[in-house]
């Protein structure tokens, strides 16, 4: 009885965060500081999504302005086993002790509130 349960919390669990993913394209997201709360300071990326692979580009708004076109980040979209979707290097990264923000984790990508997660 336990074991179904289980099985049906994660099967649950797992469609709801894949119903977070978008579609390929090229979507515009806030980029939320972790060292400042959360907050983005006006700054935001552009965020490529094609199958599984992720590109997140600086749009040089806000206060990154000197840092316009600059790739962040790039790599396989992956979920961490927090459940949180994570932009990964290695298929090692799932089970990453600590994830974005100002960890040496791989970085954090919010897919729901359209942020990107940096120190």
């Amino acid at each position: 009885m336990k074991a179904s349960i289980l099985t049906c919390l994660l099967i649950f669990t797992t469609i709801i965060t894949q119903a977070q993913k978008p579609r390929d394209g090229s979507y515009t997201f806030a980029i939320a500081f972790a060292e400042w709360g959360g907050k983005s300071q006006g700054n935001t990326c552009t965020v490529i999504v094609k199958g599984s692979q992720v590109k997140v580009i600086n749009n040089g708004t806000g206060t990154l302005k000197q840092f316009k076109g600059e790739v962040m980040d790039e790599g396989i979209l992956m979920i961490h086993r927090t459940g949180r979707w994570i932009i990964g290097h290695d298929a090692k990264d799932k089970y990453a002790k600590q994830i974005g923000g100002c960890s040496d984790g791989p970085a954090e990508i919010d897919f729901k509130n359209k942020r990107f997660w940096i120190c």
